[in-house]
């Protein structure tokens, strides 16, 4: 080792590694039932009366009981989410009513639309139209009958919902230990570690921050990018050290050498080796910021609520510039405050988990919501996508409930800052969700989150629906001769598509009603501010509303047929979106919908205005896309006051902390850059616990060294360079002291060390 590298080992932490001791524990994954089999045992149950399955079984899958009735493949008995506690009761009330008023809805408009349909001349086609106008309809009014829910939540309050208001006031058990655990993969360094900085500040500010430790898991797979998170996480610690040495020393890093079953799988690897250390585990996006006030809140509701085993908050999306990400956030706090609410109100102990922003019980987690791949082939089989809901489903099956509070301040997160960018969040989303359906028959599950796993399902499955309605529509209009309809039946007809078009427009309505009631007026820009950021976002839904259902239909078909699909990492930093790739990812349906026009345009021009509202958006998707995406564009509208949000009226202290500090440079070596930095070696091996190998392992590692000494550094693959970061002390022959040497010998294709060699002749 030269000198300048033994001074920097000197002057390095005394705390050697990123990670605390490890305390394994096991997760058991009991594999999944599946629907058929369900089925089968159904039918056997019916043949020979009750048949019971119990835990345990000589296969070691976990049983449960099933009753031989037609509920059997749904339901199950004597399972711990049974007992009739009052927001049970309250719960099962308000579901009854939704689905009553979902039904009778329906029902009544599927009735006025039949005299409509040519039924003589297109039986089929008009069958099949009336059941996806019922689908959809119900879908619709779903939708719109929760707004209401919400809205009256919001005016009138819930005394069965769980509240920080009514959190009694009582200290924190000193035991209630609490992992804050931040997965990561590929992320913008500044964005993620000002983020957590923030967060861990502002968490040391509160008395009980000696309760929390807070891991990065990282699953980055590039050695550029992990060297600069472990450079970036030593700023980190250095920088809580300086006020906080103790917080500062239960700052812990882990990279996963085996990546697999993505951020489930990092979490479950994260339980299996610290999960017994902690009580409780918050889970945070590598866009969570939250509050040192709200993390503890989390652990006080907790505490007080020994029955919950998840507990979501609803995070508030913030901090981009976009048009596109503006008006996501606008909708957010105006709109989706009553959907959130809606939700709340008639799912009470079993609401969804969103992974993310959420406190976790971490011993019944590991007990019962380890998640076992899907058995099968193609894209609905594998490691599950869409964990957080089938995390909660079995958490509520375990008999521990699952709540939302939506009055925790001080949890927030970002949104795709483009278009583009939110279309692959979906196609990821898409085909979680559409796995999900294979669970909907798992025994023991509680009947409201088998209809949440439905209906994640539906927001994706009513894309081909609305285009298979709108296309047979349109066929069943120029293709088939119409009979005679009678004037009130035509009447029916159009009063039907006004109420599913009002019933889309007024829980916007609804929702500026409530806030312009509210204190929160002011921060939203006043009355005028609000109806006017209404009516801008009202008019970039309407324009995007083609284009997502364009998208997720070929979503849905991917999945179904198995493509392949990338799952990375969103940019948290906007960008504006290049032509080239917006006309890329837009061509076909802008293509497409060109021809259609086109095409009716010379054959039934009459036919033209029922389609411009749907085709003229998918021709215009890219240079939409591109100019929604523009941060200059979103923040001239930012200072004309349209779609303004609260955070930036007043900001939070701890978002304004987040938001300095991303924008402050922070350090981002590369991996050849340990062998030309002694100081940033030293660091690095301050922060290994492995110091020394041994038998194959070590001459592995002795053999890339030799071959990083013969050919270059750039002779080693990336498997190599993330090895040798695990064990950095293999690097130190490699160390090169003139930087500027190393570099011209690697561009002349010579090895640095030769270089190094005669340089010191």
């Amino acid at each position: 080792m030269d000198h300048a590298a033994s001074d920097a080992m000197n002057d390095a932490p005394t705390q050697r590694g990123t990670a605390p001791p490890l305390q394994r524990s096991s997760m058991p994954v009991h594999p999944w039932r599946g629907v058929w089999p369900q089925l089968r045992q159904w039918l056997d149950a019916r043949t020979g009366g009750v048949m019971t399955w119990r835990a345990g079984g000589a296969d070691g899958a976990m049983r449960w009981p099933v009753v031989g009735s037609w509920r059997a493949p749904f339901a199950s008995t004597d399972i711990p989410w049974q007992a009739a506690l009052p927001w049970q009761q309250a719960a099962s009330e308000r579901r009854r009513k939704l689905a009553e008023s979902v039904a009778l809805g329906t029902a009544l408009a599927t009735m006025l639309i039949l005299p409509a349909q040519p039924f003589e001349a297109a039986p089929l086609a008009s069958t099949v139209y009336v059941l996806m106008f019922a689908l959809l309809f119900a879908w619709v009014m779903a939708g719109f009958a929760t707004a209401v829910m919400g809205l009256h939540a919001f005016r009138h309050g819930d005394r069965h919902a769980l509240r920080v208001a009514s959190l009694p006031a009582r200290a924190v058990d000193p035991h209630a230990r609490t992992a804050l655990v931040m997965p990561i993969r590929h992320e913008a360094i500044g964005a993620v570690f000002g983020g957590l900085q923030a967060i861990v500040e502002s968490l040391a500010a509160q008395p009980e921050a000696s309760l929390f430790d807070v891991y990065v898991l990282s699953d980055s797979s590039d050695p550029d990018v992990r060297v600069a998170e472990l450079s970036a996480f030593a700023a980190l610690r250095s920088a809580v050290a300086r006020t906080d040495a103790g917080l500062a020393a239960r700052l812990h890093y882990r990279w996963r050498q085996h990546r697999t079953r993505r951020k489930a799988g990092n979490v479950a690897d994260f339980c299996r080796r610290w999960g017994r250390r902690h009580r409780y585990m918050v889970v945070l996006d590598a866009d969570s910021v939250m509050s040192g006030e709200a993390l503890v809140t989390l652990v006080r509701l907790m505490e007080a609520h020994p029955d919950a085993g998840i507990i979501q908050t609803a995070p508030q999306p913030c901090g981009q510039d976009t048009l596109h990400a503006r008006a996501h956030q606008f909708a957010s706090r105006v709109t989706g405050r009553l959907f959130t609410l809606g939700m709340q109100h008639w799912q009470l102990g079993d609401a969804h988990y969103w992974g993310h922003n959420a406190i976790l019980r971490v011993a019944p987690f590991m007990q019962h919501c380890a998640l076992a791949p899907l058995p099968g082939r193609g894209g609905l089989s594998g490691d599950i996508l869409s964990h957080d809901f089938v995390e909660a489903a079995l958490m509520r099956r375990a008999g521990f409930h699952v709540w939302m509070v939506s009055d925790l301040r001080g949890s927030y997160e970002q949104v795709p800052p483009d278009l583009v960018e939110e279309l692959r969040r979906d196609r990821r989303w898409c085909q979680g969700n559409l796995q999900n359906l294979r669970l909907v028959a798992e025994p023991g599950l509680h009947p409201a989150h088998r209809a949440m796993l439905l209906t994640g399902a539906m927001a994706y499955l009513s894309a081909p629906l609305w285009l298979g309605f709108v296309l047979l529509g349109l066929w069943l209009n120029l293709g088939v001769p119409l009979p005679d309809i009678e004037p009130g039946a035509a009447l029916c007809a159009r009063l039907l598509w006004i109420t599913m078009v009002v019933m889309l427009v007024l829980p916007r309505m609804m929702g500026a009603w409530a806030v312009a009631r509210s204190e929160e007026a002011r921060r939203l820009g006043g009355a005028w501010g609000l109806a006017r950021g209404v009516a801008l976002e009202m008019l970039l839904s309407a324009l995007y509303a083609p284009i997502r259902m364009v998208a997720h239909t070929g979503f849905v078909l991917a999945a179904l047929t198995g493509w392949s699909i990338e799952w990375r990492s969103p940019p948290r930093d906007a960008q504006a979106v290049p032509h080239r790739l917006a006309w890329r990812a837009f061509w076909p349906g802008a293509l497409a919908a060109g021809g259609v026009v086109f095409a009716l345009a010379f054959g039934a021009p009459a036919s033209l205005p029922i389609v411009l509202p749907l085709t003229v958006p998918l021709i215009l998707a890219a240079p939409l896309a591109v100019w929604t995406s523009r941060p200059d564009v979103g923040e001239r509208w930012r200072r004309r006051g349209w779609l303004l949000t609260p955070e930036e009226r007043w900001t939070p202290a701890v978002l304004k902390r987040a938001w300095a500090l991303a924008r402050t440079p922070w350090p981002q070596p590369r991996w050849l850059d340990l062998l030309r930095q002694p100081v940033l070696l030293a660091q690095l091996m301050s922060q290994s616990v492995r110091t020394r190998t041994a038998g194959a392992r070590r001459a592995a590692r002795q053999q890339w060294v030799a071959t990083a000494q013969a050919h270059g550094p750039q002779a080693l693959d990336d498997a190599q360079r993330l090895h040798l970061l695990n064990e950095p002390h293999h690097l130190l022959p490699l160390l090169i002291v003139g930087a500027a040497d190393a570099q011209d010998a690697t561009d002349a294709g010579r090895s640095p060390m030769a270089a190094m060699a005669s340089s010191s002749a």
